[in-house]
């Protein structure tokens, strides 16, 4: 079987989540980083369901809508400052190159961070090659998104 061509990545890329209603969300392509995570605001268990809000008020694409997950999990991350953190993990797609991938993200609070999203090593794997010295290599289909 025969591998298929990997695709091309900057340090930084615009990408789409349909499940959650985001477009053109800037992504930091980190290989240091093994998971990828999203920037989550008031978030919440309750009877057994995980309920955010995806980016922060300040955002522009920022929607205030609460999504409910009934699938998730827990993981323990050591953040590139060294603190380790109890974070949510859901499962949804994420769009590159007009591809539809499914992904695993941690959610946390990125308020005082550049970038919404990191995509980490875990998901690049196998599937993209990352070219440091390059930004902003994907097309975007923002017909996707409803």
């Amino acid at each position: 079987m025969k591998n298929a061509p990997k695709i091309l990545l900057g340090r930084r890329e615009k990408v789409n989540f349909p499940a959650l209603r985001l477009k053109d969300i800037d992504a930091k392509v980190d290989t240091g980083a093994y998971t990828s995570s999203i920037h989550c605001h008031d978030i919440r268990e309750v009877d057994n369901q995980l309920y955010c809000k995806f980016l922060d008020p300040a955002h522009p694409d920022y929607n205030e809508q609460e999504f409910r997950f009934n699938t998730y999990s827990r993981k323990t991350v050591k953040s590139s400052n060294g603190q380790i953190e109890n974070r949510y993990k859901i499962t949804t797609k994420i769009e590159l190159d007009e591809k539809q991938y499914s992904i695993s993200l941690t959610l946390t609070d990125r308020a005082n961070m550049k970038y919404p999203v990191l995509l980490g090593r875990k998901f690049l794997s196998r599937k993209f090659i990352v070219d440091v010295s390059l930004k902003y290599q994907l097309k975007t289909n923002n017909s996707v998104i409803g």
